[in-house]
């Protein structure tokens, strides 16, 4: 993406442009020059005043990175000569130094407006006015600025910077050939690789996994930048996205899959990305225009990740990721390499350790040897997470893994508390050990207990449910010995498309779904988007607080074709079903009423259609906005169902972002607060005959799951692995003792009543 900060002042003179025979000549020029003789700095020094010339600027410079992250002038055209090697900028400082931090291009019709702008004497830069920059990009990492600068103000075309990104991929591989600065100087050194070492992350998959790091690094360099026949190379990338689409649809196929049962709801996710037409058509113009094949892909890589790199949205960062993977698996086509991982050369217990990973990547590997996944970036709603979970591989995210680990170190992946052990120690090993053998133990007592009744030890029947996203979670429905789908999240399958789909696509997904939930129960929650999930191709502009603005039916209600199109969905796939639909963030009865006028008007188009209607329609919402509890005696007769979304109703109760690490701990959900809310909330669902049940976090934690049950929950939905330890806890319980106990315990004005819970607990020969 290009940053264009233009002043008040007039258009500026356009000056002459750039076309793509320009490009193609400058390019071939460039390819000469690389090919020749000379030094790296010599090379460099054609190169600019080559740039300069062709693009008819008064200045070309080339900034590179040096220790410290400081950028030095290396090269000049138009600028003193003196100041080569002796000018320098910190990273952040000047417009070349923001380009640096930020990764971005900018292109500048007035530079010294600029509130980055540092004058720097000794360069004798005075007279020039306009600017346009880009990132020397080699990978993830920043290796230097290209900049060219002229006398006048000028607005920059496309086509100019396009030219001068391309332009600093050639001088990317000058830097990586260390012909310019040694790599020992700029590389960030870790700890001692014979010391013992501890990082520090967030947990994305539970368990507990040692092994032998194996370091994924799956991008190949780029060694020929400017080719000499665009025809000929376009038909080598046609030829190699042929066959890597080929690849992806054996993968899908394979009979390695079979244990996951549903993994295709992801994997054709990653296909569908891999015929992206945007990316595919950037590629194939990057060809035309000069490059190579790899050279091309590589480019478009960079750009998209430049573009990308600072939103903070997950979606966006996730789908990053995505691209990254079909890059380096389109290079490894182009080399005449598979994507396949040469087992005899791995260790027989893996730890991979990852700057990043797509879901196809991850099953490259042998999941027989696979024990656990160390990644630099990512998240618990990744498709690789997703995929590692379905697979029982225990992941944690770590920044500088890489920096910090060698091939073949060993590791210890605490998934449960989000660190990582680098060659630990004999006595954190022992611990592991001993660890992972309580672990076995748990895991078998939960598997002992799986078929049995979820019954608490004085009688009281408790319903365990899930809470699902994807057909990939379904599984576990039978494994785990859950009674049904408490809450089935439907925005996520919109997440991973690429635009909104349609009826027929969202009826044959929901048809899916109900044909593997079989005849258990299963509850659909409509969209529930916007705030921290957007949609790529739904947007309302950005919100100076996302979570209370423009998000799930308040967008529903406000575009009431895109709902009524979901429920005309959820009623065809239910064909004589049940069906039970649930609405998130309703704040009052109004809105809950407009909804449910939704649902009837498509129950009279089916009716119109004569299409039969779901054998039985239960109609709910969640309790997630604190306003409904003083609306309860008008809403409660007008539902089937409520279900309590604890994680969103506590952040609002409390007036606490959950997102925010200074506030999202400050107040505990066993407070006599949240515990009164839940008390009342039993009480009024009791009194109106309206089933009740909670879907948020506090359900799948043991003594939260045990608090729930003595203020009176009887069913709880969870995530699968949280359902073991839920049973094993409620079958040790005395729910009669529990609520005797707690029965004082409303009034107080204790922070937290979570030391009295577990003291009880122990107390009782609970197990938590």
């Amino acid at each position: 993406m290009t940053e264009t900060l233009e002043t008040a002042a007039g258009d500026g003179g356009a000056g002459p442009r750039f076309d793509g025979t320009s490009s193609r000549r400058l390019l071939a020029r460039l390819r000469d020059i690389m090919a020749g003789s000379g030094s790296g700095q010599e090379r460099l020094d054609k190169i600019v005043t080559l740039i300069a010339a062709e693009m008819k600027a008064d200045v070309c410079s080339c900034y590179v990175m040096r220790a410290g992250e400081v950028l030095e002038l290396f090269s000049t055209e138009g600028l003193n000569k003196t100041a080569v090697h002796n000018t320098r900028l910190r990273v952040g400082e000047g417009i070349v130094g923001y380009i640096a931090g930020h990764a971005r291009s900018v292109a500048l019709d007035n530079a010294p407006s600029h509130p980055s702008f540092a004058y720097r004497p000794e360069t004798g830069e005075d007279p020039f006015q306009s600017l346009a920059g880009v990132p020397i990009l080699r990978g993830s990492k920043v290796r230097g600025v290209l900049v060219i600068q002229h006398k006048d103000r000028r607005r920059y075309v496309e086509e100019e910077v396009e030219t001068l990104q391309t332009i600093a991929m050639v001088v990317a591989e000058l830097v990586a050939q260390s012909e310019l600065v040694n790599p020992v100087e700029v590389t960030t050194t870790g700890d001692p690789v014979l010391l013992p070492a501890r990082l520090s992350g967030t947990a994305m998959s539970a368990g507990l996994a040692m092994g032998l790091a194996v370091i994924h690094r799956p991008q190949l360099t780029v060694r020929q930048m400017v080719a000499e026949d665009a025809d000929a190379e376009l038909e080598r990338f046609n030829a190699a996205l042929q066959t890597m689409h080929s690849a992806i649809d054996d993968l899908l196929e394979a009979a390695s899959l079979a244990g996951l049962s549903e993994p295709r709801d992801i994997l054709e996710t990653y296909r569908m990305f891999a015929e992206d037409r945007g990316w595919l058509s950037r590629i194939r113009e990057a060809i035309r225009v000069g490059l190579t094949a790899e050279a091309a892909v590589q480019q478009v890589q960079n750009d998209t990740r430049a573009r990308m790199s600072h939103l903070t949205d997950p979606y966006i960062r996730e789908r990053l990721m995505d691209f990254e993977d079909l890059t380096n698996r389109l290079l490894q086509h182009l080399a005449g390499k598979t994507s396949g991982t040469d087992g005899a050369t791995l260790p027989d217990d893996m730890i991979l350790v990852a700057r990043s990973m797509g879901p196809a990547e991850l099953l490259d590997y042998d999941r027989t040897r696979l024990r656990g996944l160390l990644l630099e970036e990512g998240s618990p709603a990744s498709h690789v997470c997703i995929v590692a979970r379905a697979l029982n591989i225990p992941v944690v995210q770590a920044g500088d893994a890489l920096n910090r680990i060698e091939a073949l170190d060993q590791l210890i992946v605490d998934g449960d508390h989000g660190q990582v052990f680098i060659r630990p120690a004999e006595d954190i090993q022992m611990a592991f050990a001993e660890a992972v053998a309580l672990q076995h133990r748990k895991e078998q007592m939960y598997a002992e207990i799986r078929n049995l009744p979820s019954v608490t030890r004085d009688g009281v029947p408790i319903s365990i449910q899930l809470n699902c996203g994807l057909l990939i979670d379904l599984p576990h429905l039978k494994a785990s010995g859950a009674e049904g789908v408490g809450l089935y999240r439907t925005e996520i399958p919109f997440m991973v498309r690429a635009s909104y789909p349609d009826v027929k696509a969202q009826t044959d997904l929901y048809g899916r779904i109900m044909d593997e939930v079989g005849d258990r129960p299963i509850v659909f929650r409509t969209l529930d988007v916007g705030g921290d999930k957007m949609l790529p191709y739904m947007t309302g502009g950005e919100e100076e607080n996302p979570a209370l603005g423009w998000r799930a039916v308040r967008i529903g209600l406000d575009h009431p074709s895109l709902l009524r199109q979901q429920l005309r969905a959820l009623l065809l796939a239910a064909a004589g079903r049940p069906l039970s639909v649930m609405f998130p963030m309703i704040a009052e009865v109004a809105e809950f009423d407009g909804a449910r006028r939704l649902v009837d008007l498509e129950l009279r188009r089916l009716s119109s259609q004569g299409i039969a209607p779901p054998s039985s329609l239960r109609v709910g919402t969640m309790l997630e906005v604190p306003s409904l509890l003083w609306q309860l005696p008008a809403l409660l007769p007008k539902l089937d169902f409520l279900s309590v979304g604890s994680n969103d109703l506590t952040q609002y109760l409390f007036a606490a972002d959950r997102g925010n690490p200074r506030t999202s701990t400050r107040y505990d959900p066993l407070s006599p607060a949240m515990l009164c809310v839940m008390r009342r909330l039993v009480d009024e669902c009791g009194r109106h005959k309206v089933s009740l049940s909670i879907c948020g976090e506090m359900a799948g934690r043991p003594l939260d799951a045990m608090a729930l049950i003595g203020v009176g929950f009887r069913t709880l939905s969870m995530s699968p692995p949280s359902v073991g330890p839920v049973k094993t806890m409620l079958r040790s319980l005395d729910v009669a003792a529990l609520r005797q106990y707690m029965s004082g315990l409303y009034t107080g004005a204790d922070h937290s009543l979570r030391d009295k819970l577990r003291t009880f607990a122990k107390d009782h020969g609970v197990i938590i």
